[in-house]
Order: C-alpha cells, then structure tokens, then sequence
C-alpha cells in the first residue's frame, strides 16, 4: 500500500513540474507517467453563421514510460441539425529520445493515429478528429527549460473513403502534410511547494496544414490557458483562428473547452 501510494505521489509531481507541456491543441513528444489512466471530456465549435460543436470523450493510458495508446470517439452535429454519433480513432505515441537534465530535456517521439468516420465529406482539409477517416504518422520533438516549453511536430495525413458510402469527392485531395510549433509557460506557481498548488499555464501554438499539388494550405494561431488542480484535475480553454487559408474547411475561427481527470498507478 505505501508503494502504491508513493508511486501515485511521484506521478503527481512528475505531473506538475512538467506541466507546462500539457499543450491544448498538440501532443508533446514527453509521454504520460506510467500506469497512468486520463479522461478527457473536450468540446469545440464556432458560433458563425449558425452555433455547432463537437463533443469527444477520450481514453488514455500510458502502459510504461515510453509509450502511450489512446482512444477517442466523436459525436457533432457539423452535418445536420442534431448531435449524433460519428465514430472514433485510437492514438499512439512512442518517445525514442530522451536527454534529461534539472528542470530541462529534449524529447522525441513517433505517433501514428487511425481514424474511421460515418461522415459526408464537406470540405477539403483532411482532418482525423471527426470529418475523415485515414492514418497519420509523424514525429515530435519537445524541449523544456525551467518554466519554458518549446514543441514542434510534422506528419502525414491520407485520407480514404468514410463508412457509411461517403466516398472522398472527386477533386479533393487525399494526402496532406501537417506541421505544428507550440509554446507553453507555466506562469503559477511562482515557488514549487506542493502538488497541490494549482498550475496556471499559458500557450500560444501555430497549427498548419498543406494539401501538395492542390495549392491548398492553412496556419492557424491558438492561444490557450490551462489550470491544473491537484496534479490530477486539467481544464483547458482555447480559441483558435487563422493566420492564413486557401483551404475550404468547416471553420477557420474554433473555441474549444476540455476537462481531463487522471487516475494515477490504476493498472
């Protein structure tokens, strides 16, 4: 019992000097501690020319300290006036670069994300977290140093038909590039002492997308704030808006709100 308990402290602080890479709109290359379950109840929309949002529930676990798997599923009404079921992805993530020092490392890590939807297809950005279904890989690289954290990411995104006889159309393109930059500071608390300080963290990330051969691109700012209770209890808001885009997409301006609960040493 005290080791379980002393496992579950050191996850906590684990979790809270690292959280200023908690990144609200990207992954870091870092992993969750292990044993390690999270719940997260996020819900993001726009509110022009007409209200609409999409809820996820999702999934994670990190089974050791290199790897986490993760399981999302989407419910929108982005495609008729009532929410309904869309269907779901699952995510993994895998650190193969680790060089740790006090109060700084560089991390990277591989992810890879499958996705299958039972959506009509509306717009040309292939996107994996409810319009398309299709796979993903890229690589993360995440440097901390003291309360600053710095992340970038790249990918590659094919999209295939969606279930339900919802072919790609004609025209769209069925591969893009993804890329990411992402900055966090944690602003409070000034003097560490607990876990049980409440965390406030600030973000500003950059989000782009490209379709090749298609002229089809977009950059997108998100600022974000995040509060963390008790090492264990995260809230998230961001607003989202574009920088630049070429791209027919279902919004370029998105609010999102997140909560995530994590369950330390379960498994």
């Amino acid at each position: 019992m005290k080791t379980l308990l002393l496992a579950a402290v050191l996850s906590a602080l684990a979790f809270s000097l690292h959280a200023q890479e908690l990144y609200v709109n990207t992954e870091p290359a870092s992993g969750m501690a292990m044993h390690v379950l999270g719940i997260r109840l996020q819900n993001q929309g726009y509110t022009y020319p007409v209200f609409k949002n999409r809820t996820d529930l999702d999934l994670m676990y990190a089974p050791d300290k290199n790897l986490m798997v993760d399981g999302i599923l989407y419910q929108s009404n982005y495609n008729q006036n009532q929410q309904r079921f869309e269907g779901g992805s699952v995510y993994a993530k895998y650190r193969f670069f680790a060089v740790d020092s006090v109060q700084s490392h560089f991390r990277g890590a591989f992810f890879a994300k499958a996705t299958s939807v039972n959506n009509p297809i509306t717009t040309q950005e292939i996107s994996l977290e409810g319009d398309n279904s299709g796979v993903e890989g890229g690589v993360i690289f995440t440097k901390l140093v003291h309360k600053l954290a710095l992340s970038g990411s790249a990918s590659y995104l094919r999209a295939y038909n969606n279930a339900g006889n919802y072919n790609l159309p004609v025209g769209n393109a069925n591969s893009a590039v993804g890329y990411t930059l992402s900055a966090g500071y944690l602003l409070l608390p000034k003097n560490y002492q607990n876990y049980n300080q409440v965390n406030v963290n600030l973000y500003f990330e950059l989000l782009g997308k490209t379709n090749p051969g298609y002229n089809q691109s977009y950059l997108d700012a998100a600022p974000a704030i995040q509060f963390i209770f008790n090492s264990q209890f995260i809230v998230d808001f961001s607003y989202r808006a574009p920088l630049y885009n070429s791209m027919i997409r279902t919004s370029g301006n998105t609010y999102l709100v997140r909560l995530e609960y994590n369950l330390f040493d379960v498994f």
